[in-house]
């Protein structure tokens, strides 16, 4: 069982970035040079699959009892552990398609394990809602580049693309309040995502993350909070009219803005949380009756 105070850490932290390792502005680095996304995803599937190969997690220490808290390892096959199963054994895979700056789409492989699911299935985050986590981030060699153990409110839209996507693989537990204030989790998701460099920071070395590294994220999601990030009565995940579950790829009126995050979809001048039920018959309006609601059609 996991407990933190009440006190201040519910908020949710819209603006909180990955990573806290951050690189020194007085430092002169020589340029990167841009690898195409095709190309290196196929390299940083090689790694990973080599990784995950010769390598395992505590599986035996789950399922966790409710009231314990276990922490993920992650240890070489080899010696005492030769015997141990293969991470590879354990994964399931993810196919997450990735925009370059020309346009072209390019299809990464997220690894992803599950050591035991949260009881919340129905809870699961979206790739645009808030979840409350802890977690590990390292590279393939074991250096730890960021941890957080007091758990911490990520607004999925604004990490990483492998987070953003892995997280939504894992089923919140439940919690309960104490008189004194304290919060108590149980029943929570732990896991660990195995990412490519595409789903990570790619060429944009971060602290202690070099260019082009696949990177490993041990996670708990302790809850979530769905999201409407521009408060227009829409959730955030069903602000997506083209229907590839990606809401951030959708701008309906075009004006660089995507619909998650703009409150006039339509572009039309009157704000979308006006134009959802107008006569408040509990039924979103089309006025116009071509199909279209009228929050997205500028025409109606």
């Amino acid at each position: 069982m996991f407990h933190i105070s009440k006190s201040g850490t519910l908020a949710l932290l819209l603006a909180v970035s990955l990573s806290s390792c951050g690189s020194d502005d007085n430092n002169t680095t020589e340029p990167v040079e841009l690898r195409d996304f095709s190309e290196q995803s196929i390299t940083d599937d090689a790694l990973l699959v080599d990784y995950l190969s010769n390598h395992f997690y505590n599986y035996e220490d789950f399922p966790r009892a409710d009231d314990t808290v276990v922490t993920i390892s992650i240890d070489t096959i080899s010696g005492d552990n030769a015997d141990k199963t293969p991470m590879i054994d354990q994964v399931q895979q993810l196919s997450v398609p990735i925009t370059d700056a020309n346009g072209v789409v390019t299809n990464h492989t997220l690894y992803y394990l599950v050591a035991q699911q949260g009881s919340e299935l129905e809870k699961k985050p979206s790739i645009v809602d808030s979840t409350y986590v802890s977690y590990r981030g390292e590279l393939l060699t074991g250096t730890i580049f960021d941890q957080r153990n007091t758990p911490i409110w990520f607004d999925n839209i604004r990490v990483v693309s492998g987070f953003r996507y892995g997280l939504q693989n894992f089923a919140p537990g439940t919690f309960s309040q104490e008189a004194d204030g304290t919060i108590s989790f149980r029943d929570y998701g732990q896991g660990i995502l195995f990412m490519p460099s595409g789903l990570g920071y790619f060429s944009s070395a971060q602290g202690l993350i070099p260019a082009y590294a696949p990177i490993v994220f041990t996670v708990s999601v302790y809850t979530s909070n769905v999201a409407d990030h521009d408060n227009d009565g829409v959730f955030s995940i069903d602000e997506d009219p083209d229907g590839d579950g990606n809401p951030l790829n959708d701008d309906t009126d075009g004006d660089g803005t995507p619909n998650l995050l703009d409150f006039d979809d339509d572009g039309d001048g009157i704000i979308t949380s006006l134009e959802l039920d107008a006569d408040n018959d509990g039924v979103i309006d089309d006025t116009d009756n071509d199909g279209i609601p009228d929050y997205l059609d500028s025409d109606s």
